[in-house]
């Protein structure tokens, strides 16, 4: 999985996303050396801070500093750094501009592979939208007529971390990450996430969910996991993996 000296990207809808579904994911490569950079492309301050507006006399920013404070908090208990490219949410709207941008940061970041939200989610527009941008930048970086001064990247892999429902949005894990060694980390960066509290409990049950599936599909003892699936076919030199 890593050294020193290689880097990932997650590109977050909303500034708690990353937290949930990759947190575990991030914590294990930032131990083994990795750069990790995450990009949060809204604060979800309109459609995921409910907690916040519900005791009243909040305004738009205010919502957005807290939320902002929490992501931070999370990124650094996980050893992630953190962009924050405040470009709403509930509705979120993507330019070229944001597309070019995130093209640049993976020509600069050159990471080994990319996460992000599943290609459907009937529930949460914002979602799906951010997993296209994801893959639609990653192609721009790939372009040899995009800024030709500027080298272009290889073929990094896009994973897509868990969604809320998985079935409503036609998502089927075909990795099974084990982060029982990194739980703790991922924990209390959920813990961090005080505005949506509510949601601590269901992602440890997810976490626990797929670590039942881990074990049972390996001969690990796994308590912890996280789920993704690949978007493009895994690329193999030599001999299949056990």
């Amino acid at each position: 999985m890593a050294e020193a000296g290689k880097s990932a990207l997650v590109v977050s809808a909303h500034s708690a996303d990353f937290v949930w579904r990759a947190g575990g994911a991030i914590a294990l490569h930032a131990e083994r050396g990795y750069r990790v950079v995450v990009v949060c492309l809204s604060y979800g301050e309109r459609g995921e801070s409910a907690k916040l507006w519900r005791k009243g006399k909040m305004t738009l920013d205010e919502v957005k500093r807290v939320r902002r404070a929490e992501a931070e908090k999370a990124a650094g208990i996980l050893g992630a750094e953190i962009e924050f490219w405040d470009l709403g949410d509930y509705p979120m709207r993507i330019d070229d501009k944001v597309i070019d941008r995130l093209a640049d940061l993976y020509r600069s970041l050159k990471p080994a592979f990319a996460l992000t939200h599943s290609l459907k989610d009937p529930y949460n527009f914002d979602h799906p939208l951010a997993a296209h941008v994801t893959q639609e930048a990653r192609i721009v970086a790939q372009a040899h007529g995009h800024r030709p001064e500027v080298p272009v990247i290889g073929a990094p892999p896009v994973y897509l971390f868990e969604p809320h429902q998985t079935e409503q949005c036609e998502w089927r894990p075909d990795i099974l990450l084990d982060i029982t060694k990194v739980w703790d980390k991922k924990k209390k960066a959920i813990e961090a996430m005080e505005g949506q509290e509510h949601l601590w409990e269901y992602y440890t049950r997810v976490a626990l969910q797929r670590g039942v599936q881990a074990a049972r599909n390996s001969d690990y003892k796994i308590t912890y996991g996280e789920g993704y699936m690949r978007v493009f076919p895994h690329v193999i030199q030599g001999t299949l993996p056990p």
